[in-house]
């Protein structure tokens, strides 16, 4: 199996994929995401792994548009799942709705 590509954080908050050894943008990691290329981002300074930190950015860039996916509802709702007994629980059963409506729309699953 293959490393996952290397995305380094910058402290001056720029990306760069050392694969295609240039900065990129969170649209480029974005796309890398659509293209299902495996990744991990590491903070430059800290060595520490913000691959779900820069990916919620990603989400939060996208909800910023024209048509956002979640509402504020539904935003509301997930913030209160973190302080609750079914945090594992949402967490898993959201992965898996999402995993089953891919499939019934014609597109695999994430792994």
């Amino acid at each position: 199996m293959n490393e996952p590509r290397t995305i380094k954080k910058y402290p001056n908050r720029r990306l760069y994929d050392t694969v295609k050894s240039r900065y990129i943008t969170l649209d480029d990691i974005r796309t890398l995401v659509i293209e299902r290329v495996d990744f991990v981002v590491i903070d430059k300074k800290t060595q520490g792994d913000i691959t779900r930190s820069i990916l919620l950015q990603v989400i939060a860039e996208q909800e910023h548009g024209e048509e956002p996916l979640m509402s504020r509802d539904f935003l509301s709702q997930m913030i209160r799942s973190y302080g609750g007994t079914m945090r594992g629980m949402v967490g898993s059963y959201l992965e898996q709705s999402l995993k089953l409506f891919a499939t019934q729309n014609g597109h695999t699953p994430p792994t």
